[in-house]
């Protein structure tokens, strides 16, 4: 009973220690992002950005135009075959050691790549267009999401999006999106955001978006593009996201980069397995 007891004391020790620790690490989270007139990305960062991804989209672009090499090394043309099939991701790092640090910004790009048995790439397709399914298939991530305009393969859509790693965020993101294939087994799509808000109090009457001078820079930028190949049996689906988000303030990167550096992987993640789960189902 004495050793039940000390137990129970250690865990609410713990449990309080953990709570606390948490708390903290919100308060310098938000403290690290402080809103005001530096909310808005320079254009030295934007410039470089957009520069970075017309490299990766002429490299995509490459790629789509063949079948040996449709996705990128670490997919399924290399050793990680097995793995795939048996059910695992792999979760590449891409972000360049030089180059990811932007004035007044970071730069990350990360590739997940999986394996969904008996998916077919009509499948995949039909589970990507279908914006109105979104909330159910990727929640919680997506609260919300609707088809603005959409013309054979192209299409303007909307989102409202959460994250929560210790603190929670909430924002509407618009994207224009582009599809495309080789042949009825190999298929891309390409993601561009073109707008993004931050939102306080979602889901009340206090809701609105934050102006540039309240937002916190969480996410400035999203580009995410899809390849996927029809073959052994399944579909393989690659996903690369780069994405541009306000830099860390000196002397906190101790304890905000590990937030910003584990959601974009932790998404990215989320995603993969859920569209497995979504062409399980279909």
């Amino acid at each position: 009973m004495g050793q039940t007891a000390g137990m129970m004391r250690r865990k609410l020790g713990n449990l309080g220690r953990g709570l606390a620790q948490a708390g903290l690490l919100s308060g310098f989270l938000l403290a690290a992002c402080p809103t005001g007139s530096g909310a808005e990305p320079t254009a030295e960062a934007v410039a470089g950005f957009n520069s970075y991804v017309r490299v990766v989209e002429i490299r995509l672009a490459r790629q789509h135009t063949s079948r040996d090499g449709f996705l990128a090394p670490g997919g399924p043309a290399s050793a990680n075959d097995t793995q795939l099939r048996g059910g695992e991701l792999i979760i590449e790092h891409l972000t360049p050691s030089a180059g990811a640090e932007l004035p007044g910004a970071m730069l990350h790009h990360w590739r997940g790549t999986a394996f969904a048995p008996g998916a077919k790439a009509a499948d995949f397709e039909r589970l990507m267009k279908n914006f109105s399914a979104y909330p159910q298939r990727f929640s919680p991530q997506v609260v919300q999401a609707k088809v603005l305009a959409q013309q054979e393969d192209r299409a303007q859509a909307t989102m409202r999006v959460r994250q929560h790693h210790v603190i929670t965020v909430v924002m509407d993101t618009t994207y224009e999106i582009n599809y495309g294939r080789l042949d009825p087994g190999h298929g891309y799509s390409m993601s561009r955001s073109t707008r993004i808000s931050e939102i306080a109090s979602p889901g009340t009457d206090e809701e609105r978006a934050l102006n540039s001078d309240e937002a916190h820079g969480f996410l400035w930028r999203m580009n995410t593009y899809w390849s996927y190949e029809e073959r052994d049996g399944g579909l393989y689906m690659q996903v690369e996201s780069i994405s541009l988000t306000r830099s860390i303030p000196h002397g906190l990167g101790w304890v905000v980069k590990p937030f910003v550096e584990s959601v974009p992987r932790e998404s990215l993640e989320f995603t993969l397995r859920s569209a497995c789960n979504a062409l399980r189902r279909s």
